[in-house]
């Protein structure tokens, strides 16, 4: 399983929204500036986040984009589902029912009323990551990288960087 860069993508640019003044909207032009990332791909991954609900478009010539809800309230599931969709990684097409030595007409019960175990793996699997990364917001990454990681006056030069390209 791979996620696209979108995912990444996505992760960067919302942590550089939390702390959006109320009232003002940051450009797609200018996070990806300031990220050094495709504006074009990032256009696209903002499409999907708003249509997802995460962000919300701000009309207007000073427009752009904020968080449509906190940024606590946004999982990094929520990110990964809206840019990737919701479609199981795991798709099982049942491939233990062509095995040359069964009876296709007489398939045993193991084989039609129960679903596979390869099935029930991956998809315990990719439920535990759902419920780890629904664990892990927005909220959580700001915390991590602001108050944790990076030295205490990167987050004001992030926040003033913002403030002063605006494109």
């Amino acid at each position: 399983m791979k996620f696209s860069i979108g995912v990444e993508y996505a992760l960067h640019c919302l942590l550089y929204m939390v702390k959006l003044e109320e009232g003002k909207s940051v450009g797609i032009r200018d996070l990806a500036t300031f990220q050094g990332v495709s504006e074009t791909y990032l256009s696209k991954v903002y499409a999907r986040l708003s249509k997802s609900g995460i962000i919300k478009s701000i009309p207007g010539v000073k427009g752009g984009y904020t968080l449509a809800r906190s940024a606590e309230e946004i999982t990094f599931w929520d990110v990964v589902e809206a840019v990737e969709g919701n479609e199981s990684f795991f798709q099982c097409a049942e491939i233990r029912q062509n095995n040359v030595l069964l009876d296709k007409e007489n398939l045993p019960d193991t084989h039609t009323k129960c679903p596979c175990l390869i099935k029930v793996v991956m998809l315990e699997a990719e439920n535990e990551m759902k419920k780890y990364l629904n664990n892990k917001t927005i909220g959580w990454l700001y915390d991590e990288v602001y108050n944790k990681k990076l030295p205490k006056d990167m987050e004001k030069a992030t926040i003033e960087w913002f403030n002063n390209n605006r494109k």
